[in-house]
């Protein structure tokens, strides 16, 4: 059963991202205020749940939820500020979203960059400790899952339906035969350990 809250008496609001890892689109964060006492038994970290599991979950978070919202940061975005700094953009633009405001923001992961000076704890591997933060990667990576399976109709040949954008054999052999996308993050190293030199058309 995972913790119902970590600041006591507290509006708080869990924060997760999704797709970090990823060579390409963007990184998306949700930020997830629930209720005082709430307790969802399926609630775990998304990575864990299957995908049915997640589209169910999202449903009932969404709908139990006392507010939530998704923030997106995109590949150029990424490129020019690098991951890390993308992951706390799209997390304080869900965080700004949010129809009440949070008095306390509990984070996924050991860093965090302070939004609008509200109290902040980071905690490694909160979505499988704390409820608002295993919804916040619920949604961040169902509404994730949903744009790359989008772009994998524009673009075929990554097998992002599959990878959602992460670094597969199946992925880096699609760059290597048809070259990059507008959607593949260009700071990264999109061939792997190969990587000599990469023509970006530019």
């Amino acid at each position: 059963m995972l913790e119902n809250h970590y600041f006591e008496g507290k509006i708080e609001a869990g924060c997760d991202e999704a797709g970090r890892g990823c060579l390409a689109g963007s990184v998306y964060a949700a930020a997830v205020i629930l209720p005082v006492g709430y307790n969802n038994p399926g609630l775990n970290d998304s990575k864990k749940l299957t995908a049915a599991k997640r589209q169910q979950l999202r449903i009932e978070i969404e709908r139990d939820a006392v507010a939530w919202a998704v923030g997106v940061v995109t590949p150029e975005e990424i490129d020019e500020i690098n991951i890390l700094r993308a992951s706390f953009l799209a997390m304080h633009r869900a965080l700004d979203q949010l129809k009440v405001r949070p008095e306390a923001i509990i984070v996924d992961g050991n860093r965090f960059t302070p939004y609008n000076n509200v109290p902040y704890a980071t905690i490694v591997k909160g979505d499988g400790k704390y409820q608002a933060i295993a919804a916040a990667s619920i949604l961040a990576k169902t509404y994730r899952d949903d744009y790359m399976n989008k772009l994998a109709e524009e673009y075929p040949y990554y097998d992002w339906q599959t990878n959602k954008g992460y670094p597969t054999k199946a992925h880096r052999e699609g760059i290597r035969l048809h070259g990059i996308s507008p959607y593949h993050r260009k700071s990264y190293n999109l061939l792997g350990a190969k990587q000599l030199t990469f023509d970006f058309g530019e």
